[in-house]
């Protein structure tokens, strides 16, 4: 598998914790810096904000996906590479998946775990077949993952948890993965 593009679903909040958008900010600047293009939800708000701007800083191409809704909602970026306005929130979703290798999971909120599960179901489905990662910042996943398990224990899901998704705390850990695949 060969990742040149990587989805980041991420809150347009900063959160509480400085630690989010700092991990934001190193993602966006390790993406760039292996030339992996960012595929996100097009807005300039918080960590998706955060890590846009970081991908613009050093140099790399985003792209965004954003529905008509949002237009007035989230404030789109007005620098990236390129901007797909779309009808509703399910083809945004749809789209970023079709645009993207794997994807990585940044602290956010139910947009966030929205796409999330939506992206382990699809899998599941054998919809797609992408790579997730979940950016586990601070522990910000601890009690999800810990919830996960659970279901999995209660005999809830398909398939060995771990298959499903790759834990990381650090957005460097994502080298290793972008290593083994390019």
């Amino acid at each position: 598998m060969h990742i040149g593009k990587l989805a980041i679903f991420c809150g347009s909040k900063f959160g509480s914790n400085a630690l989010y958008a700092q991990h934001a900010k190193e993602l966006g600047k390790l993406l760039a810096e292996h030339d992996i293009e960012m595929v996100y939800g097009g807005g300039k708000n918080g960590l998706m904000g955060v890590a846009a701007d970081s991908i613009i800083q050093n140099n790399s191409v985003i792209r965004g996906v954003i529905p008509e809704l949002l237009l007035q909602w989230e404030s789109h970026h007005q620098n990236i590479s390129e901007l797909l306005i779309v009808e509703d929130m399910h083809q945004r979703k749809r789209k970023i998946y079709e645009m993207c290798d794997a994807a990585i999971v940044l602290p956010g909120g139910f947009g966030t775990l929205d796409e999330l599960f939506e992206i382990l179901t699809w899998n599941q489905l054998s919809i797609h077949d992408k790579e997730i990662f979940i950016l586990n910042s601070g522990g910000f996943y601890n009690h999800l993952i810990k919830h996960m398990q659970q279901m999995a224990h209660e005999g809830f899901l398909y398939g060995d948890l771990s298959d499903q998704f790759i834990v990381l705390n650090q957005p460097k850990e994502l080298l290793k993965f972008l290593k083994k695949t390019n």
